[in-house]
């Protein structure tokens, strides 16, 4: 039996889980068969990988051998097959976009974004797709599938792919508390997170770090919260409004009939909007005016909201950002 990049795979997924039952699981095989292929494979290289206990499995000096070359192969493979990749799509655009993919989270910004581009680049198609997990979009933009990520990351958190890809800032938001206009700190300027320990919470979900921050703060502050709703942005709405919960918002969220959105006293939370493509791509070559106008999408975002025009005029350092230079791994 020749060796197979899948071979190679299957004995590190074997490594990562540390038993050969947890390991058939991440694998979608039964036991029987991932033990009889792991046999095989240890056949062809000459010796045990794993010695097998009650306990799982630990490497054997042959397989810490094996193991230390698949994690150079695999992701070696891995690159040269996306860039292939990349290379062959960038031939069929004929060295420039004939269109524009679009990945991000759920939200006003990415539709503004797309209007934006199909004033500036009239004829080219404009799609979109949309999920609340900024790795999945990143890898989407990595493999060539779209040709920018909109994405947000909670502080100073580095995006997904930072070194892969090319990023650049949009804007960086407070986030704001959302609640319903008969709430009893509605009529506030400003809320404190302390005053809203014996909340409910609702928010969209996402795989940042967004909830062990937002989870810290309230630490911070003085207790934990009971209850989180993760959820889309109109159930987020509906539980606000019903006073169900208090939700949590970025601070260009769009007036909304029922609803106020204040400020929460010192920042405790912020939230950075971002842009971002591959440099060998050929989306790097309209790039600069994509993010350009990503930041004015942002900025119009801004204007709409009167309580957050007033909170920035105190606040300098917020708000849409300003032109950056770019490169792989710049945010």
């Amino acid at each position: 039996m020749d060796l197979e990049l899948r071979h190679l795979k299957t004995i590190r997924t074997i490594a990562d889980a540390g038993s050969l039952t947890k390991a058939a699981t991440a694998l979608g095989l039964p036991q029987p068969a991932l033990s009889a292929q792991l046999k095989r494979i240890e056949r062809a290289l000459g010796g045990p990988l794993f010695d097998r206990g009650r306990h799982g499995v630990r490497l054997t000096p042959l397989g810490e051998l094996v193991l230390d070359r698949a994690r150079v192969l695999l992701p070696a493979v891995q690159e040269l097959q996306e860039d292939a990749v990349r290379l062959a799509r960038t031939r069929e655009a004929g060295g420039g976009p004939a269109r524009f993919r679009l990945g991000g989270t759920h939200g006003p910004l990415l539709g503004a974004l797309v209007d934006r581009i199909a004033t500036v680049f009239p004829g080219h198609h404009v799609s979109t797709a949309t999920s609340w997990s900024e790795r999945e979009i990143t890898g989407a933009v990595r493999e060539g599938r779209l040709d920018y990520a909109l994405i947000g990351t909670c502080g100073q958190a580095p995006p997904p792919d930072a070194e892969r890809l090319s990023w650049q800032q949009v804007g960086l938001d407070p986030v704001f508390v959302m609640l319903a206009e008969g709430h009893p700190l509605a009529g506030r300027t400003e809320v404190g997170l302390a005053e809203l320990a014996g909340e409910s919470w609702a928010d969209v979900p996402g795989d940042g770090c967004f909830a062990d921050c937002f989870t810290a703060a309230c630490v911070r502050a003085g207790f934990r919260p009971v209850t989180v709703f993760e959820t889309d942005t109109a159930a987020c709405v509906h539980l606000v409004r019903v006073g169900r919960a208090v939700g949590l918002c970025r601070a260009t969220f769009p007036p909304t009939p029922g609803l106020v959105t204040r400020p929460l006293s010192g920042t405790p939370l912020r939230w950075r909007h971002l842009i971002g493509w591959h440099p060998d791509a050929p989306a790097a070559r309209t790039a600069q005016t994509v993010a350009a106008q990503a930041r004015n999408a942002h900025a119009e975002a801004a204007a709409q909201n009167a309580d957050y025009r007033r909170w920035l005029c105190a606040h300098p350092g917020f708000g849409p950002a300003p032109a950056a230079a770019v490169s792989p791994g710049a945010a």
